[in-house]
């Protein structure tokens, strides 16, 4: 054998190489062009962050759209695809902090915003060269970033749009409040750990005993007051308590206690006597929560009564059925008091500090601190029942990893609950082809728990929300709409700096003094929400385009899938994606998501620097997605192990065709062997069922069914077939030409099946094939199309050479056994008899002289089933059959490695030859028919 086409795959060195030839050639554009009249598959790319190098994560998720997008292109589409990255935002800014540290105090928000965009470009540059760098072909001169000015400018449009058609509002209500950020989050941007928190119980004392015995129709008791029971793990919120919730129908019992009367929940008497360490009760009376609405109990703290008010968000699984409501530190609290024209009352400042004149003791007190102080008060006034350390599920920020608070600050929202919107949504989503299935059920899930999406922010950089605001009524200015339309236009020319230093005089004339400028700017998942197909792949003149395809992972269920299809939805009334697919997190071999804290990051780039690429894309195309995936350098080096297998599969084919010329060497299928139109159907089988799994976009059973085809269908069966053919038989003999066609047509199929996985590799292969016409086109191929099935019709068909293989295992099972036993060394050694029965003699007595060749031996011989010694069994899996070996004592050719008598033998060049090998350099070869 000989090519070019090493061994050693010598990755690193050889894919730099070809990155220049491809971009030297302009492959992606080559590759559009091929396709220019074909039906276009559109694969939206979810922006990543600008920040810092790529991770594990993006490479993953990167490799998979190349893959999907090489494997579209075989089946014929178009596949345009434009890289985006999403520039705005707060880890950008605080980066600039960290850099300037001191400095970044006395920097003008011009130059902040100026020093973010420097970075974000920066970050974008770097992050393109390492998605380059794994093969990923794309549009890469006209990535579009959220910060590119005409993408700002719709993104202005899009608010003035939710505007028009009343989706968008300010209100003044409880969000998630990162205190290190200074700034509102969205649910995105929201994770949930495990914390310690204090829980407490605590009473609070009625303001009007008289009502409460009425409700209960009772007349008098001795006891001065009555008590409710509450129990939070929020102690720091009390001060801001402004109402006790309870449910309308839970049933609730008058209950003395001792000397003490309580007004405790039905279900939760025994759990309060347990908490008290009490075990005597009496019942005086039994009333529903509805009768109980408005009385009043004294604040435990502050000197006002609190109401009992009526909600659905009391239930019997935690608590004690009475919720101490904070509407200006809790989404369901402010809903309940919003019935009751409670308007919240925000206690604490953006940092997360109590404003002066709350309570003497908790003046510029952070209220992180505050609890043990809550807690002492709570003593002093005799209210404290008990404390304990809980752990539970709590808010954390994604980019700081602090805890969150819900704090009431006017903010922008988009309607969400607004005419039916959510069921539209929820519609939407039903429509849509969700891969895996369960995710389709999340995200209605996430939708119907969904409150009105908080769409402001503040800080710096990014998107502003271009309003004038009247100082005195909060209320837009009456042309917000025409203002916006000029402003958009001013940023498509020059950015969003157009609207910081706007001149209010000309936009507002005599108005100036009344109206304030907003500096709010806007949440990223917002913007990045917009950077939909429609934006990146329509001309103005093509009607509202929507993706094939969304691919991210599974935090984008509340990110942007979610962002995307609540602004599509409101803007053009469709969704903007067609197939969802989401792949899971990277993890380490333990299990552990992947974290720069922990220490067990693997970086893409050390994979690539020291095996190159092709071998982390086949790690990716190995993996079940649909998980979190495993990466570890024990799971490398399997990839590695699979990577060979292709490897040195493709070296064999490569290597017994380098004096094949298909122009005049390839032969027509009737000329063909048996074995080898064997050869070609499995290959057929086998590209049928890659096809359907990367339809099904299941990659991993495409590198199975690869690995399975090269390791088990050719290495272990076919190669060794055929081995004597290709090294013994002449060079230009039918038989030696027969499987050349063979491997000529199967290396062409393989290369084509990896080259959406291993594109590196499968283009250093294409390029080996001898006398190839088509050496530069790997990438605008279709799927192979010269293969052929064996039909029932055969002299040999597949159920005949399933039997045949059937056999050959069990031979060499024995043959096996012989080897350990060290009787013989290779199965040339022996001769091999098979004593079968008529059914099995007929399937395989036309291969008789042929199947010492398929057994790998230098004799076979077929026997009637009853010829066979009374010792031999007979074999276990096919009926009618037994097997006995026999070692040749005979003599060995030295060329062929066969064992013959010694009349079987030729004198050349002082050398002894069988006869065979003698006949096959003559070129007077005897034709062989099926191996």
């Amino acid at each position: 054998p000989k090519t070019k086409f090493s061994m050693r795959g010598n990755l690193i060195q050889k894919e730099l190489k070809i990155l220049e030839e491809w971009k030297k050639n302009d492959l992606y554009n080559v590759i559009l062009k091929s396709k220019k009249n074909k039906k276009k598959f559109i694969i939206q790319d979810g922006p990543p962050y600008a920040n810092g190098k790529i991770h594990i994560g993006h490479a993953l998720n990167k490799i998979l759209k190349d893959i999907i997008i090489k494997f579209k292109n075989l089946s014929g589409y178009q596949v345009p695809f434009i890289p985006c990255w999403d520039c705005h935002g707060l880890p950008i800014e605080h980066n600039i902090e960290k850099k300037y540290n001191k400095k970044f105090k006395n920097f003008t928000k011009k130059e902040i915003r100026e020093k973010c965009k420097n970075y974000a470009l920066k970050q974008v540059f770097s992050q393109k060269k390492d998605f380059i760098r794994l093969g990923v072909l794309a549009d890469w001169n006209n990535s579009q970033l959220t910060m590119n000015y005409k993408n700002q400018a719709n993104i202005i449009k899009n608010i003035q749009k939710m505007l028009q058609k009343k989706y968008l509002y300010q209100g003044k209500k409880p969000i998630h409040w990162c205190i290190e950020c200074q700034s509102s989050l969205a649910e995105a941007e929201i994770e949930y750990k495990e914390k310690k928190s204090d829980s407490i119980y605590f009473s609070l004392k009625s303001c009007n005993k008289k009502k409460i015995l009425k409700k209960f129709k009772i007349i008098d008791i001795k006891n001065k007051n009555i008590y409710i029971i509450i129990w939070t793990t929020t102690p720091w919120t009390l001060p801001a308590s402004q109402a006790i919730s309870i449910n309308s129908n839970f049933i609730y019992n008058l209950v003395k206690i001792k000397k003490k009367i309580f007004i405790l929940l039905k279900e939760k008497i025994n759990e309060i006597l347990e908490i008290l360490k009490e075990k005597k009760f009496k019942i005086l009376g039994s009333i529903y929560g509805k009768k109980l609405e408005n009385l009043l109990f004294y604040h435990p703290l502050l000197k006002f009564e609190i109401p009992i008010i009526l909600s659905k968000h009391v239930i019997l699984d935690m608590g004690t059925g009475f919720v101490h409501t904070a509407p200006a530190h809790g989404e369901e609290d402010y809903k309940a008091c919003q019935k009751y024209n409670i308007i919240p009352k925000n206690i604490i400042n953006s940092f997360g500090v109590y404003k002066k004149n709350i309570h003497p003791e908790l003046n510029k007190i952070n209220i992180f601190t505050a609890n043990s102080i809550i807690i002492n008060l709570l003593k002093k006034n005799k209210l404290l029942i008990k404390k304990n350390i809980i752990k539970h599920s709590y808010p954390y920020c994604w980019r700081h990893k602090s805890t969150v608070i819900f704090r009431s600050t006017k903010q922008w929202f988009v309607k969400i609950n607004k005419n039916n919107f959510k069921k539209k949504i929820i519609q939407k989503i039903k429509k849509v082809s969700w891969i895996p299935q369960w995710t389709k059920k999340n995200m209605i899930s996430l939708v119907k728990k969904r409150p009105d999406w908080c769409i402001s922010r503040q800080r710096n950089w990014g998107v502003p929300l271009p309003f004038f605001i009247n100082k005195k009524t909060g209320l837009l200015h009456k042309k917000t709409d025409s203002f916006m339309k000029k402003i958009s236009s001013l940023i498509k020319k020059g950015g969003i700096e157009e609207w910081w230093k706007i001149d209010k005089k000309k936009i507002l004339g005599k108005n100036k003094k009344k109206y304030r400028q907003s500096h709010d700017i806007l949440d990223v998942w917002f913007e990045s929400g917009c950077m939909n197909a429609n934006l990146i792949y329509s001309s103005s003149k093509k009607k509202y385009k929507i993706a094939d395809l969304y691919i991210e992972g599974s935090d984008q269920h509340r990110g942007w899938f979610m962002s995307s299809l609540i602004i599509s939805l409101i803007i053009q009334k469709k969704s903007p994606y067609k197939k969802v697919i989401t792949h899971g997190f990277t993890i380490d071999k333990s299990g552990k998501k992947m974290s720069k804290s922990i220490g067990n990051t693997i970086k893409p780039k050390d994979i690539i620097e020291k095996y190159g690429a092709d071998i982390l894309r086949l790690w990716v195309a190995s993996s079940n997605y649909s998980k979190d995936i495993s990466i570890s350098n024990e799971i490398i080096h399997q990839i590695i192990d699979s990577y060979r297998k292709i490897r040195n599969t493709t070296r064999f084919l490569l290597g017994n065709i380098f004096d094949f010329h298909a122009k005049t060497d390839l032969l027509k299928k009737k000329q063909m062997l048996k074995i080898d139109l064997w050869a070609i159907d499995k290959t057929l089988e086998t590209q049928k069922k890659i096809k359907k799994f990367y339809k099904e976009y299941k990659f991993h059973k495409v590198v199975k069914s690869i690995l399975h085809f090269c390791f088990i269908d050719m290495s272990a069966t076919y190669f060794d077939i055929i081995k004597d053919r290709l090294y013994i038989s002449n060079k230009t003999s039918k038989n030696r030409k027969s499987c050349q066609t063979a491997i000529y047509l199967i290396v062409q199929a393989l290369t084509i099946w990896i080259s959406p996985i291993i594109p590196f590799t499968a283009y250093e292969i294409w390029k080996n094939v001898p006398f190839n016409k088509n050496r530069n086109k790997l990438f605008t191929t279709k799927w192979f199309n010269k293969l052929f099935f064996i039909t029932d019709k055969e002299v040999i068909n597949k159920k005949i050479w399933n039997t045949i293989f059937l056999i050959k295992n069990e031979i060499n099972q024995i043959i096996e056994i012989q080897k350990r036993k060290k009787k013989i060394k290779n199965s040339l050694q022996l001769s091999i008899i098979l004593y079968v029965k008529k059914k099995l003699f007929k399937k395989i007595e036309i291969l008789k002289k042929e199947l010492k060749f398929i057994f790998l031996s230098s004799k076979c011989s077929l026997k009637k089933y009853s010829d066979a010694p009374k010792k031999l069994k007979n074999n276990k899996k096919i009926n009618g059959l037994k097997i006995e070996i026999k070692k040749y004592v005979e003599n060995k050719c030295k060329r062929c490695w066969n064992y013959y008598k010694t009349n079987k033998f030729v004198k050349k060049e002082n050398t002894e030859i069988c006869k065979r090998c003698y006949e096959n350099i003559i070129g007077k070869e005897k034709e062989r028919i099926f191996a």
